[in-house]
């Protein structure tokens, strides 16, 4: 058998293994200074802990473990996923009703450049929420019938296709901006044999695909498994919290150092098992914590030696940003455009924040609005938004905490910085390294009903994350880790014969007694074996021993860096290497 390991995890070598340490005891010595306490939580939740807390995205990348023994065997007899099913007539009303309403959803709500292009991606990202909205609207209950799961699976992912219907409806109607439903069923693509073709299709090679699909992948797993690879540290933390409530002193301040798995695709700094580092306060809305966080971002990468930008932001200020400009109910939209500005720059998001049906008036405002570089000058900006002007005040009060020019590293204020915001509901944090390439090295931010899903509802909390995987690559391309003294090889004993190698292993223990990091080659053979040995362990300094060290008891220290040696009594070498 050709060995090897689960895609998307991965070995690590002693000396990888001690640099990640190295990272790890840094972010703990700082943990636990600031207050901190550890907790750990088993590497599986139940199903029921984890589904329904990321959403249906991350829902699908949790990693399910089967139940133990026959779990087959304890499937219900009588379960028939194909009970609940349609007419094909039904069905096939489904399908066109479906198919006409996306396309004129699409040219009503003007998912298209200026100039009248289309723009693919932004068909690509609304035609599932077109979709969407269209079954919740007209079937409630869809989820609850196989026939109608499949439909709608099928008709979310034949994004091509739609894009390259709507482009030869347009060659047909010469009217890309004004379309009419009319015109929309008199198109040769909503033919009878155009649809006949397209549904005899599904019906026949699709519909069984995804049946199966839906059997494997969903309606099958609450008879098989009960239990899952823990996905992050933040929702097993709400239900320790909640379990042990009676227990715990709030405000709770608890840190999490341990790994977690996601089936996600593995890609460079993305992998399917790998650490978080937590630290989260629960049980106080006080703005101290959030300070306290920054600060903590800001000592631990000093610490690291990583120079580093801690930027931070409110929700409250990006929801102001969308109340100032009348677009409240497209807040999610205005957010989502705002997050990708580093990527496609201000043109890229006006564009985006048109595709989503922003007005031209309303991205105007939004974008002098961005300008703003520092919190006296978005105040008049956010003067009618109450919600804006509170998460003015709170970012003042934590920066008014951390006081100016205290801090290692650049901790700002970035109005741009939209992480999470399905998630937070104020302060927010990210962390970029300077000098690379690289993604966020951290964020976090304020969250309030950590515990509610649970039955515990009005505890707000504050935490933030270090991306372990990544500030490992970060200080890998920099060169940042040191040559750890306390933990590298010191010397290795070497011996002549067996009556030497005994000698040696008693001078060993009195080495390791004093603390230093030693060992002794196994047997008494050749002496070129052994310091090819010593060469290939990296130890500085090799202790030869052979009767006449034994008779004399100065022992003979070699520098296997610069070839010299000495004789030497047990006590000053032990000197020596302490030193």
């Amino acid at each position: 058998m050709k060995p090897s390991i689960p895609k998307g995890t991965r070995d690590f070598s002693p000396e990888e293994v001690n640099k990640r340490n190295f990272i790890f005891d840094t972010v703990r010595e700082v943990f636990v200074r600031y207050g901190y306490q550890p907790i750990e939580t088993p590497a599986m939740e139940n199903l029921s802990t984890l589904t329904g807390k990321y959403g249906e995205e991350g829902d699908k990348l949790l990693f399910k473990v089967l139940n133990n023994g026959d779990f087959l065997g304890k499937i219900d007899p009588e379960y028939n996923p194909f009970d609940i099913k349609m007419e094909e007539s039904e069905l096939k009303e489904c399908f066109v009703n479906c198919r006409k309403y996306l396309y004129s959803e699409i040219f009503k709500r003007n998912i298209f450049y200026k100039n009248g292009n289309l723009i693919w991606k932004k068909v690509e990202d609304s035609s599932k929420e077109i979709i969407d909205q269209f079954f919740s609207e007209n079937y409630p209950k869809y989820d609850q019938n196989i026939d109608l799961i499949s439909l709608k699976e099928f008709l979310s992912n034949r994004n091509e296709k739609t894009i390259d219907d709507i482009l030869k409806l347009k060659k047909e109607t010469q009217k890309f901006r004004t379309i009419t439903k009319q015109e929309i069923n008199n198109s040769k693509i909503f033919s009878k044999r155009s649809i006949d073709q397209k549904f005899r299709y599904f019906l026949n090679v699709e519909l069984p695909k995804f049946k199966n699909a839906q059997i494997s992948s969903k309606t099958l797993v609450p008879s098989i498994s009960k239990r899952g690879l823990r996905y992050d540290l933040t929702v097993p933390f709400a239900r320790y919290v909640v379990m042990r409530q009676h227990e715990v002193t709030f405000p709770f301040k608890r840190y999490q150092i341990q790994p977690v798995w996601r089936a996600d695709r593995p890609q460079k700094g993305r992998y399917q098992e790998f650490y978080q580092c937590d630290v989260d306060v629960v049980g106080s809305d006080s703005l101290v914590y959030e300070a306290e966080l920054a600060q903590i971002y800001d000592e631990v990468f000093a610490k690291l030696g990583l120079e580093v930008v801690i930027k931070i932001n409110n929700r409250k200020v990006l929801a102001g940003i969308a109340e100032a400009a009348g677009i409240s109910d497209s807040f999610m939209d205005m957010t989502i455009a705002i997050d990708k500005l580093d990527k496609i720059g201000m043109e890229g998001v006006e564009k985006e924040m048109a595709g989503r049906g922003i007005p031209e008036a309303a991205i105007g405002k939004v974008k002098a609005i961005l300008q703003a570089k520092s919190l006296e000058e978005l105040k008049p900006l956010l003067a009618d938004s109450t919600t804006g002007l509170k998460g003015v005040e709170e970012l003042e009060t934590v920066f008014d905490y951390l006081g100016i020019g205290e801090s290692a590293n650049e901790i700002v204020f970035d109005i741009t910085l939209a992480r999470g915001l399905s998630y937070y509901t104020g302060c927010i944090f990210e962390v970029q390294a300077k000098g690379v390439q690289m993604g966020s090295i951290g964020g976090g931010g304020r969250y309030d009903d950590l515990t509610g899903v649970f039955g515990m509802p009005g505890i707000s909390g504050v935490g933030v994350s270090f991306g372990a995987e990544r500030i490992f690559d970060v200080m890998e391309e920099l060169k940042l880790f040191p040559e750890d003294s306390a933990i590298r090889l010191k010397a290795v004993f070497l011996a002549f014969d067996d009556a030497s190698h005994r000698y040696a292993f008693r001078c060993l223990r009195k080495l390791r007694a004093a603390g230093i990091n030693a060992e002794i080659y196994p047997e008494p053979t050749k002496m070129g074996k052994q310091f090819k040995y010593v060469d290939k362990r990296n130890a500085p300094y090799a202790i030869v021993i052979g009767s006449n060290e034994m008779a004399s008891g100065e022992l003979g220290f070699k520098n296997m860096k610069t070839g010299k040696q000495e004789g030497l009594k047990l006590e000053e070498i032990i000197e020596r290497l302490k030193g």
